[in-house]
């Protein structure tokens, strides 16, 4: 692959913090602060990263290793500018050097009162054994220019008289003694709050959590602002910048910027280096074929330019992970492109092979991935996905800009990438991307689609509809679309041949960047929780993920205020800003692989936004923990525009933790580290996704104007974060996962049932290894949390004081909750769910064909469906075990 390729990606210069909002990231802007555009810029621009001033809307994005792009900073510079990462030793916000000069000079000091007093040496000699001791002792004492003499005499012989004289002591000594001793007392002192267990429940009376808790949560709570949150987002959707490209690089360097003036420690850009692919000038086309094979009608495929005075540069439309192609085949209808679908055609007497599909978005198929998928198992040889306006168009609602619908000719991007089969970097599967790392091929690969695929507007894809009219079978009632005057005919081999071309750069190493940035926490600072979102976008992505960035952001300024005013957590916070997530969850994965040993000892919670507003219904997703705190969190909240408390609103819908499936940078957290995840969001109706469209004026007009919901989701996500480090005791709900784990098996039970479990000719079935660990981890789970309860009444009830017994007891307590999830990972030479081995926890993950959606107990599920009862039974007996021991390891000698 040459290194040079001839289009140059070129962004709009995005400013820098400072600059954009005009003030200290820990000062909220004021209102009428308005940045002189034409001054900002940012300082990559100025060192040449985005190139020209000149923009042309044409050009497409490539690979940013070619002209204008400046690479990270080296290893080697990192350590040279004081951005190695090395955790420096501080204390108090002092540096070592600070501490140095002002024990030096208090030294001095005490050193010069000494050397001004009177300092006399006598030696004696003819002593006994016992004299020379006591010499010896003088010798010493003498050499520590005591200001003192000692006047020994010797025994003298029977008869003969001695006159013991004491020692004289200088008037000035007792200050300088005195003076020490304050020293020394304050020195002790120290050590018994900072370093000494021996007083542990009053050292974090006094450090940390100096700050009463309930304080620091309303002062979360009270200082967020939603013009600050306004703020960032148009700072995070100026330009385009999907994964890889120069807008995208600039990005992470704001993002950085803005971590380091916030006051976070050890903030460092992470490159890893992942297959990518991009569209190429005039390598896409969808053209109908007239007989002579000469082109009777092209699609317009791209959306129109929605900023032009001045432009900007716009992502052209196309499919992350599509296969490269020229195809031409007769277009065949095939409804959402599900399994189904296709079967559907096949029984009805449609032969597909050598066709092109023609599918629509959502329905009964979500992940697009899997629609092309299964395409080729039934002979297609391209596919076409459009968005059809019966699930996201104008019979829905109002069009953007003005209103939530895809309109005619706006377009969903996406990947086609098999998330739910391989997870990161399709060419390093379970290994880190990083320099040197032994790559697979793409050719054959598990995780990428064999046939090219394109998405397409209504407004194109109606053109093929119409060619296929009287064509084939008259489509049933639930395959009928909502595209005026038309009639919605299924076509056969037949149909008007149409060539698909999809001619695209492919990069095997691609650079990407993950931005970090962490408060160390002060009572177990090894132990971690990190709060992730992902920076990279289709097009400008206001809602996905812009809204989760922007919240981070002034959930990052709201801790960096508490951090100003001495405030710290008792563990520490990580801060994470995800790259390439769009095209299969990449940076997430590869930080979790090169830190999976880690992640499995210290991480003790994964808290993840993604789209942080698209609606106005809050939704969470996560592992049965979080329950008992997320209600908590909800109880304290409350609906900007409704007099209830967002808890009342999710009892009111009957609100549960859904399952964690395949969609967001949770999924190496949950699935691979065993680290308990949770991801929050407001929800609702569509909006234009992964479209132009989805911009910062429709969030500011149509998505959430005046940026309210964006408020409470800081709020609600910064008193989670509070829950998980720094509550004394790690607020897991146990019982609750208990309670989960027996309705899921439950579930499993009835759904095998369903599958012809027990019929004829199959291998006896049954759940009770799986219900008698379930029962047990309810017994189990009970006795665990009657400590927390005895806690409460020791500690809580003692005035806060807690002994050095209990506090290590309570920090194990924390430490089996947390290893819980990690527990249930099958960790055995070649575990995991069989053929897709990167997928390791026994209960959570996703089906084969189940795309984005979660399906519990995913590798008994797969067995089942594919009709291997055996399989099926053996990976039931190894979940049972694996809860089993997670259970028992719960509990241990208690």
């Amino acid at each position: 692959m040459p290194d040079e390729k001839p289009n140059k990606y070129e962004a709009l210069p995005i400013p820098t913090y400072e600059e954009a909002i005009g003030s200290s990231s820990r000062t909220p802007t004021p209102r009428n602060n308005e940045r002189d555009r034409s001054e900002a810029a940012h300082p990559a621009e100025r060192e040449g990263l985005l190139g020209g001033a000149g923009l042309d809307p044409g050009r497409i994005p490539v690979p940013t290793r070619r002209a204008g792009y400046r690479p990270p900073l080296t290893e080697e510079e990192r350590s040279t500018n004081g951005e190695d990462g090395t955790e420096h030793d501080t204390f108090l916000g002092q540096d070592g050097r600070e501490r140095r000069s002002s024990e030096e000079s208090a030294g001095d000091e005490v050193r010069g009162m000494i050397e001004e007093m009177e300092i006399e040496e006598q030696t004696e000699r003819n002593q006994t054994t016992w004299g020379k001791r006591i010499s010896s002792l003088s010798q010493s004492l003498s050499s520590l220019n005591l200001p003192f003499r000692w006047k020994w005499k010797p025994r003298l012989p029977e008869g003969m008289s001695i006159r013991l004289r004491w020692p004289q002591v200088d008037a000035n000594f007792c200050i300088v003694l005195g003076r020490c001793f304050a020293i020394l007392l304050v020195m002790v002192l120290v050590y018994l709050i900072f370093v000494s267990d021996v007083f542990s429940g009053a050292a974090r009376g006094m450090v940390g959590q100096m700050f009463d808790p309930e304080s620091v949560r309303r002062h979360v709570q009270g200082h967020v602002d939603a013009h600050q949150i306004g703020e960032y987002l148009r700072i995070m959707t100026e330009n385009d910048h999907l994964a890889g490209t120069e807008g995208d690089y600039a990005l992470a360097l704001t993002v950085q910027d803005v971590f380091r003036k916030a006051g976070l420690e050890h903030v460092e850009m992470d490159q890893y280096d992942v297959y990518l692919n991009y569209p190429k000038e005039g390598g896409r086309k969808v053209d109908i074929l007239n007989a002579d094979g000469s082109v009777k009608w092209s699609a317009k495929i791209d959306e129109d330019l929605f900023y032009t005075d001045p432009p900007r540069q716009q992502t052209p439309v196309f499919h992350g992970f599509s296969k490269s192609g020229d195809v031409t085949g007769p277009v065949i209808f095939a409804n959402y492109g599900s399994r189904e679908d296709y079967k559907r055609l096949y029984d009805s007497g449609i032969d597909t092979a050598g066709a092109i599909a023609l599918v629509r978005y959502y329905g009964s198929q979500t992940d697009r991935a899997m629609k092309v998928k299964a395409a080729e198992a039934w002979g297609f040889v391209g596919v076409i996905i459009y968005s059809d306006p019966a699930d996201d168009g104008f019979l829905k609602g109002e069009v953007a800009p003005e209103g939530r619908y895809m309109p005619e000719y706006g377009v969903q991007r996406g990947t086609v990438g098999l998330t739910s089969w391989v997870v990161g970097d399709m060419l390093t599967p379970g290994f880190a991307s990083k320099k040197g790392a032994k790559r697979v091929s793409k050719d054959n690969n598990p995780g990428l689609v064999n046939i090219p695929s394109i998405p397409l507007s209504w407004g194109d894809a109606q053109n093929l509809l119409q060619a296929i009219q009287g064509i084939g079978q008259q489509c049933p009632d639930d395959w009928v679309g909502g595209i005026p005057n038309l009639q919605y005919w299924s076509g056969n081999l037949s149909s008007p041949k149409v060539r698909l071309l999809n001619d695209q750069d492919e990069v095997d190493e691609q650079p990407i960047w993950n931005v970090y940035g962490r408060i160390t926490g002060i009572e177990q600072k090894e132990k971690a929780v990190i709060v992730g979102n992902h920076r990279d976008a289709w097009v400008y992505g206001a809602a996905d993920p812009g809204s989760g960035t922007a919240v981070m952001m002034e959930v990052i300024r709201i801790f960096s205020d508490l951090m100003a005013n001495g405030w710290r957590p008792l563990r520490t916070i990580v801060f994470a800003s995800w790259d390439g997530e769009e095209y299969n969850l990449i940076g997430s994965t590869e930080y979790v692989e090169n830190n999976i040993d880690l992640l499995r000892r210290d991480a003790y919670a994964y808290l993840n936004v993604d789209v942080g507003v698209g609606g106005q219904t809050f939704r969470a997703a996560g592992s049965p923990v979080f329950k008992k705190a997320l209600l908590r969190a909800l109880d304290r909240t409350s609906d900007p525009f409704q007099n209830k408390t967002m808890r009342q609103l999710w009892d009111e819908r009957g609100g549960q933790l859904d399952g964690l499936g395949a969609g967001s940078d949770y999924v190496a957290f949950q699935d691979m580290a065993g680290t308990s995840s949770l991801d929050i969001g407001f929800d609702g109706p569509p909006y234009p996704y992964h479209s132009a469209q989805d911009n910062f004026e429709w969030m500011a007009t149509v998505g959430d104007p005046g940026f309210e919901y964006h408020k409470v989701l800081a709020q609600i996500w910064a008193l989670l974060i509070l829950e998980f480090a720094d509550h004394l005791v790690l607020p897991f709900d146990m019982t609750a996962y208990s309670q989960s784990l027996t309705k899921w098996a439950i579930e499993l039970e009835n759904w095998a049932g369903s599958k012809g479990a027990n019929q004829a000719g199959n291998t006896p079935w049954t759940t009770d290894p799986l219900r008698e660990a379930v029962l047990q981890f309810a017994k189990d789970a009970k006795a665990f949390e009657k400590w927390e309860m005895e806690w409460d009444s020791v500690v809580l009830g003692g005035a806060g004081y807690e002994s050095a017994i209990v506090a290590a007891h309570r920090k194990s307590h924390n430490n089996r909750m947390a290893n819980f999830e990690t527990h249930l990972l099958d960790l055995e030479e070649g575990g995991g769910i069989p053929n897709r081995t990167q997928f390791k926890h026994v209960v959570f993950g996703p089906n084969l064909w189940s795309g984005y959606e979660e399906a519990y107990f995913p590798a008994i599920r797969d067995a089942i469906e594919a009709g291997d009862w055996d399989l099926a039974k053996k990976q039931l007996e190894k979940a049972a075990n694996t809860i089993m021991r997670a259970s028992r390891k719960l509990v241990g000698n208690m």
